[in-house]
């Protein structure tokens, strides 16, 4: 009997992701932090899909050592903790949950404009320290306030929603041509909504012209007393400059939910340069951490983990071209083939098909500058020697076969 498919699930993952895995036919390992280094490649060893968080790196190293490995469901909105270069070289697809915890983010970010508009951490502290303070004093009602955000994306068009329900006046930034949600109104660049905005938001991804796109200068140009919101990536503002500003007070108060370095599990000692600023709202990456978010994302990304090795398809993969077919029916053989994007690759695999009197039923190819993928539906046979040499072809990446049930 064939051995079972493995699947590893790292950083406790929602359980729902089990039943769909296991339905698939995968055996289910899980572990509940990250693992790095050679405690990666031990538990790596002979998996076949491998499930993370944002916690756990995957760098080239991973895949070059991890030969059974075919894909990696990243249970989270980001891929940059996987070498994305590295898995398409090895024929490795990776899928992501881009969508799924956009209303839990959306949620913390106007609760956490609210608790800065009315201070509310800094009067609990106080209270928790025996201090009673009823002062108004720099407290302020979100309605009317104009909150300025940064990325008009998913999470960023359902937090300005999600505002103007409380009566706030929204203004937004991005680098595309966005269709405005409400009554919100783009601003044509970024310092033009800093110097505009009472609470600023961040919602952009992590990528080189993002990194550190708010540092003294940006923060100079907001207004004095304005709130700063960060619940995208860690390393789009510079903590240190931020902490300058909340401590002259040229700034009202901050919320950072990500950080440039990170704990790689609960319970690991955590140090930042806000730790010293009572305006400052620190949580520990929660802006997707709720039940329903968590849930979602498990479903998703293991129905892409289970697609894939049914039947092959890369649908919504960041990094392989995407294919995708029906379901195979009885009686037919699925090749999949993951090749370098050279000449003739499609030919020699016709012929040697023709060859051996084997008929293409179906066939369907995507490819980018440098990989292409190809699913050919033919006739079952049982010609080892067939297999072998498509497999042996020089631009082969990786190729598997799956039978119609």
């Amino acid at each position: 009997m064939p051995t079972r498919p493995i699947a590893l699930l790292l950083e406790s993952i929602h359980p729902c992701a089990d039943g769909i895995l296991l339905e698939a036919g995968f055996t289910v390992k899980r572990h509940a932090g990250s693992l790095a280094g050679d405690a990666l490649h031990s538990a790596l060893a002979g998996v076949t899909v491998v499930g993370i968080r944002s916690r756990t790196d995957l760098p080239c190293a991973a895949f070059e050592r991890s030969t059974t490995l075919v894909g990696v469901g990243c249970f989270c909105i980001g891929t940059n903790q996987v070498d994305l270069a590295s898995a398409e070289t090895s024929g490795c697809a990776v899928f992501n949950s881009p969508f799924s915890n956009t209303r839990s983010v959306a949620e913390l970010t106007v609760a956490e404009a609210v608790c800065l508009f009315r201070r509310l951490f800094e009067k609990s502290a106080q209270l928790h320290a025996g201090h009673w303070d009823k002062s108004a004093a720099n407290a302020h009602e979100a309605r009317g306030r104009t909150l300025g955000v940064v990325g008009y994306g998913h999470i960023g068009s359902q937090v300005s929603v999600l505002a103007e329900a409380l009566g706030m006046r929204v203004i937004f930034h991005d680098i595309a041509r966005k269709l405005p949600m409400g009554n919100a109104q783009p601003r044509p660049s970024l310092d033009a909504l800093l110097e505009e905005s009472d609470c600023v938001t961040l919602h952009v991804p992590e990528t080189p012209q993002t990194r550190g796109m708010i540092g003294s200068r940006e923060i100079a140009r907001m207004k004095k007393g304005a709130m700063l919101i960060n619940n995208a990536r860690g390393s789009i503002v510079d903590l240190t400059a931020l902490g300058a500003a909340l401590s002259s007070g040229h700034l009202g108060g901050a919320a950072i939910d990500v950080f440039p370095t990170e704990p790689s599990a609960s319970g690991e000692v955590f140090a930042s340069v806000l730790q010293s600023c009572p305006s400052a709202i620190l949580t520990p990456h929660i802006g997707g951490s709720t039940e329903e978010a968590q849930e979602t994302i498990a479903l998703e990304v293991a129905e892409k983990l289970a697609r894939f090795w049914d039947r092959g398809s890369t649908e919504t993969s960041v990094n392989i071209p995407q294919v995708d077919l029906p379901v195979l029916r009885e009686g037919q053989l699925r090749i999949l083939h993951v090749h370098r994007n050279v000449p003739g690759v499609l030919g020699t695999m016709h012929t040697l098909l023709a060859q051996a009197g084997i008929n293409i039923n179906a066939e369907y190819l995507q490819s980018n500058p440098r990989t292409s993928y190809v699913i050919l539906d033919v006739e079952a046979f049982d010609d080892h020697r067939l297999l072998d040499g498509i497999a042996a072809m020089p631009a082969t990446i990786r190729m598997r076969c799956v039978k119609g049930n």
